[in-house]
């Protein structure tokens, strides 16, 4: 059940242990350090705030699963009524039990394999973004096996850089993402060969955390442009996936995202005259800055260069510093005034890039002390793993006020379930 755990409204020298009205410090009292803690309502207010946005628009969300897959975060969406952007079966179950209808549901992923796609057939899901020619023909077979006729939108790679980290853009020639804009006009001449597949749309996605709305007005343009084409040659389009990748803020001062209304007016701008539904897929920009990471202070190793913050959070418990050289900011939750000094932000996992930042100046810390990781909504647990054999770390939702546990901490048991000495031997 939600619990209530406030106190007194914050002042200026507390305000950050305050997340949706809950004291961090005091649920940190609660529950053994690292968790996750996420608000419901700044995840709420990014749905409104973009759905304001595309006002007029005949426009769906399709939450990227991906970003954070943990089942009451897809529950909020449903409940938002947004749609989810798939990458796997496992993606597909979580969302259909959380209860995101499955004619809201789009497949994505350059990997599908003949049994997701059977699944998502028949699941009957709203689309499947095609990446390539063998996965369109076996899309093709099995649907035709099923007896059922698939909805299909081709991924473009538009060669675009998306001005973002390497690791993950997708929209350049390069990419293993998509198809070029020629490859996808030959598709579109062969359709009526396709018996039980209909190719009636088009998706693009050129990568995540963008921070510049001139990559994505860029790419809905040549979008727009082969849309026109197709339209032309007599190809009906019913369906523009503009995709994802919207940035947020990591690093308060230096990341400025994108407004909603401006990525609004690229789309707007791009497909003026577009009669039919538009699909978006946000993940981050929907999460990311809804989640922190509370984590507590193991030691302070004095070194000959530097002295390291030894926290008891590690890469896998959030794994983008180590990844992407990801910037997080981190807060320490002390009382007082303290003198500041630098430290080198580490994890006790066996790993040199078990390391959340290098050389930050920070208040003087001890052990003990509560420290919170911000903008971890997004690839922080959905990317976690139990490496050294460290349990999953818990996950809890905050709603203006109130706190409920939507993962328990993972127990040793539940790691090594599934898992015994080899007793029964078979000769292959």
């Amino acid at each position: 059940m939600p619990q209530i755990l406030s106190s007194s409204p914050p002042d200026a020298q507390d305000a950050d242990a305050f997340f949706d009205g809950v004291d961090l410090r005091r649920l940190a009292e609660r529950l053994p350090t690292p968790f996750h803690a996420y608000s419901a309502h700044a995840i709420r207010q990014r749905i409104d705030g973009l759905q304001q946005a595309l006002h007029g628009l005949d426009a769906t969300l399709c939450y990227a699963v991906k970003a954070n897959s943990t089942l009451a975060i897809l529950h909020l969406m449903a409940e938002a009524g947004v749609g989810a952007d798939i990458v796997s079966s496992g993606e597909l179950w979580r969302s259909l039990h959380a209860g995101i209808p499955a004619e809201r549901i789009v497949f994505s992923g350059v990997g599908k394999t003949e049994q997701e796609i059977a699944e998502a057939l028949a699941a009957g899901i709203l689309r499947f973004n095609v990446e390539s020619a063998d996965e369109l023909h076996t899309l093709q077979r099995l649907a035709s096996d099923l007896h059922i006729a698939a909805r299909a939108a081709v991924r473009i790679n538009p060669d675009v850089d998306a001005q973002t980290h390497a690791k993950i853009s997708t929209g350049k020639a390069e990419n293993k993402f998509g198809v070029s804009i020629a490859e996808a006009r030959r598709w579109f001449a062969e359709a009526g060969r396709l018996t039980h597949v209909r190719l009636d749309g088009l998706h693009v996605h050129i990568g995540s955390q963008i921070l510049s709305v001139e990559p994505f007005r860029l790419a809905l343009q040549r979008v727009a442009a082969f849309w026109r084409e197709l339209e032309a040659n007599g190809h009906a389009i019913a369906s523009i996936d503009v995709g994802g990748g919207l940035g947020v803020c990591y690093r308060a001062g230096q990341d400025h995202p994108v407004a909603p209304a401006d990525y609004a007016a690229a789309i707007r701008e791009a497909l003026a005259g577009f009669r039919g539904r538009i699909l978006l897929e946000p993940g981050r920009y929907l999460v990311a800055e809804a989640g922190v990471l509370l984590t507590r202070v193991i030691r302070i190793k004095q070194g000959e260069r530097q002295n390291f913050l030894v926290l008891d959070a590690a890469m896998n418990d959030l794994l983008r510093p180590s990844l992407y050289d990801a910037w997080h900011d981190i807060v320490p939750l002390v009382d007082g005034q303290r003198e500041r000094t630098r430290y080198d932000v580490v994890g006790p996992v066996c790993e040199t890039g078990d390391t959340f930042a290098r050389d930050r100046e920070l208040p003087e810390l001890r052990p003990g002390d509560l420290v919170m990781i911000r903008g971890t909504g997004a690839y922080g647990a959905s990317m976690a793993s139990t490496y050294n054999s460290r349990p999953l770390a818990a996950e809890v939702l905050l709603d203006q006020r109130r706190h409920a546990i939507v993962r328990h901490r993972q127990r040793f048991e539940d790691m090594v379930a599934g898992e015994q000495p080899a007793r029964d031997w078979d000769m292959a």
